[in-house]
């Protein structure tokens, strides 16, 4: 059975940095792509980044120039490094794998920006 299990969440004031990662386990279809999306209380979940099998990037306009996304194939491992954080990141972070035929979700980690 796969599991996706996410790590790296936690309390930080504006302007730190946090570094999420997660990491699939058990065997699984190659992986199309990788990403992370968002929810924070009352609003909707909402796409992060993502990055493709060949490497391709794309963040919502609200993340652009202060997270990046990057994956590591042979260890079927995805990773957020969040920079310049704001008040208004503070959500639950899940992560998303896309195969050809499934798609996996982590469990979600809290992420919160104190002001």
């Amino acid at each position: 059975q796969v599991q996706l299990v996410e790590s790296g969440g936690g309390l930080v004031q504006a302007g730190g940095s946090l570094r999420l990662s997660c990491a699939a386990s058990g065997s699984m279809f190659s992986i199309l792509t990788m990403g992370w999306y968002r929810q924070a209380p009352g609003k909707e979940h909402k796409l992060v980044a993502r990055i493709t099998s060949g490497g391709s990037t794309n963040y919502a306009d609200s993340v652009k120039g202060r997270f990046t996304i990057s994956r590591d194939n042979a260890k079927n491992t995805v990773y957020l490094q969040m920079n310049s954080l704001k008040p208004e990141d503070t959500a639950v972070y899940y992560c998303h794998f896309e195969t050809d035929y499934v798609e996996y979700w982590g469990q979600g980690a809290q992420v919160t920006v104190s002001s």
